[in-house]
């Protein structure tokens, strides 16, 4: 690529990003700081931020939030090192299917996933019916087991949705370690436990806190789940409340502005910790660690930690089935009567089917725009010679880092009438555009992320060959370069529609008329519909998890593996 093309690329990614998501998150932080006069003037304030520091509501909403991110963080990590180290290291029976099964968390938004959770763990639900079955718990005084454990609540679906995430990316860490450093720990007679904590963890750490971070992150600023077990005294929901009030209230700005901060803090932090770790990321040797295989009982046991983990981590999609088939559910373990009925009503309900339609049409056009965007980056990053080329691949990567509630929160302040994004609502109130950008900025990375694998793993002398030939810039890329990344490149996408297709925060954020809500906007709304609303939302949510799945495993097939795609 000729240096002034390699430029003119990364001006326009660099403008865009600027405008659609530097420029929005850095709204939400200036105006926690900016006061108003009587006047009309605006001055420098930190009263909005003592006033969250103050009130011992919003204190504790942000304690809540914090307590949320760091214990959601250490629960996935304890489900996730356990595999990664087992998946690395043996090779025992059903080892590729069970590493399958494991990522099935993935297929189900969480929130849709804590109204299956509520349904078993409620008042009569299908816990305390097992239980007084098996005379353990007195009929006439079950247990409400999330009255007092909503936080628990909270902090078990986070963690066994996202641990795949952090399983993908210790994988992936361990993959990449130097085998000949272990060899040698062992040769010099160092046992089993210490070169785990001595050598193999310090390596591993980069992977390890990149997953972390994104655990964390998620964790923090989760607002689908807290809202699904009606706990209001976190921070992400107390934003969220506080939108009806937004022109007269300006603390929803300031509990904002403290969760991206919070947030770009433990971005930098692994970033910092991942870099000062080189010896995880030295060239590899010609010897490669091979899994050890495992027969008998040993090969079982391992076997059944991955199969256990997968039986506690369906429990959630397992509730939301039964509960979309449920005729009636109320005291037993599993329903006293199936039916398809609640399938057919949801076809006939007036918010389903648009919203199905409306999420397919935001989602595909925020993939077309992230695969353009994405596929030009990763041109420049791995392609071009830009001394500024890896601060382009880091800036693509911080929307990772900031909170979807963040993105969202500052896009709808700036589409209001006035205000520099109002020109992308359409007819009607139509956030079509709105939607589509935001989740294009949102998914960005994961196309960029497959691109560049794709690209660091193709020949360049077959471009270079095509440029001898008289070939274009244009023409080359589209006749070589494009078919060689291909399945890396439908990988990227195909994880960035599926995503954008159930994106919790924007989609509940941004659409406020019925007739443009997306699914999960949906399936929220149907959540506090009377009647049989919650098993419509099961039924919508069991559609998603289909689709998810088919989506998921069409990535895995075509990228091989999945762990590079996660990393921050």
């Amino acid at each position: 690529m000729k240096r002034r093309n390699a430029i003119l690329v990364s001006s326009i990614v660099i403008a865009l990003l600027a405008f659609f998501f530097v420029y929005p998150a850095g709204m939400v932080v200036r105006q926690a700081f900016e006061g108003t006069t009587a006047q009309g003037g605006k001055f420098f304030t930190l009263e909005f931020i003592l006033t969250v520091f103050k009130n011992p509501i919003y204190r504790e909403g942000l304690w809540n939030a914090l307590a949320l991110g760091l214990v959601s963080t250490l629960a996935t990590l304890a489900l996730a090192l356990p595999l990664a180290l087992i998946g690395h290291r043996h090779d025992f029976f059903g080892k590729r299917l069970l590493g399958v099964l494991v990522l099935a968390p993935l297929i189900l938004p969480p929130f849709v996933g804590a109204v299956g959770v509520k349904q078993m763990l409620g008042v009569n639900g299908a816990f305390n019916a097992l239980l007084i079955d098996l005379g353990m718990m007195n009929a006439a005084q079950p247990l409400d087991w999330l009255a007092n454990g909503r936080f628990a609540g909270i902090v078990l679906m986070n963690a066994l949705h996202l641990y795949p995430i952090l399983y993908m990316n210790i994988a992936a860490a361990l993959a990449n370690l130097d085998p000949a450093m272990e060899q040698a720990a062992e040769n010099l007679g160092c046992p089993p436990w210490k070169r785990f904590f001595r050598i193999t963890l310090p390596l591993a750490m980069p992977g390890i806190f990149a997953g972390s971070a994104i655990v964390f992150i998620w964790s923090f600023t989760e607002l689908g789940v807290p809202l699904v077990f009606d706990y209001s005294r976190v921070a992400p929901v107390q934003i969220f409340d506080g939108l009806k009030s937004l022109e007269t209230n300006p603390v929803p700005y300031a509990l904002t502005a403290i969760l991206l901060v919070i947030a770009a803090v433990v971005f930098l932090v692994s970033k910092l910790v991942m870099g000062r770790a080189p010896l995880g990321t030295a060239p590899r040797p010609k010897g490669v660690q091979t899994a050890k295989p495992l027969r008998g009982w040993k090969s079982g046991v391992c076997a059944l930690w991955f199969a256990l983990t997968f039986a506690i981590a369906s429990i959630p999609h397992l509730g939301v089935l039964l509960l979309s088939l449920a005729g009636r559910w109320y005291g037993t373990v599993i329903p006293d009567e199936l039916t398809m009925r609640h399938y057919i009503e949801a076809l006939g309900n007036g918010l389903v089917v648009p919203s199905i339609q409306n999420s397919l049409m935001y989602a595909g056009c925020a993939t077309l725009i992230a695969v353009a965007i994405g596929l030009c980056v990763a041109w420049v990053v791995v392609r071009s010679d830009l001394r500024f080329r890896n601060l382009l691949d880091a800036f693509v990567m911080l929307p990772l880092a900031v909170p979807g509630l963040v993105m969202a929160f500052g896009y709808l302040a700036l589409s209001q009438e006035g205000k520099p994004f109002h020109f992308l609502i359409g007819a009607g109130g139509s956030p079509f555009m709105l939607l589509v950008i935001a989740y294009a900025i949102r998914r960005l990375p994961y196309v960029v992320r497959a691109a560049v694998a794709g690209l660091q793993q193709s020949n360049p002398m077959l471009e270079e060959a095509a440029r001898s030939l008289g070939a274009t810039p244009a023409r080359t890329l589209r006749r070589v370069a494009i078919p060689l990344i291909g399945a890396n490149l439908a990988a990227g996408a195909i994880l960035a529609f599926a995503f954008a297709m159930l994106e919790v925060s924007d989609s509940l954020i941004l659409a406020q008329q019925e007739q443009h809500y997306p699914i999960t906007k949906a399936i929220f709304t149907l959540l506090s519909t009377l009647g049989n609303g919650t098993e419509l939302a099961a039924a919508l949510g069991v559609w998603a998890m289909v689709f998810l799945s088919v989506a998921i495993m069409g990535a895995a097939v075509l990228a091989g593996k999945r762990g590079g795609m996660f990393k921050v």
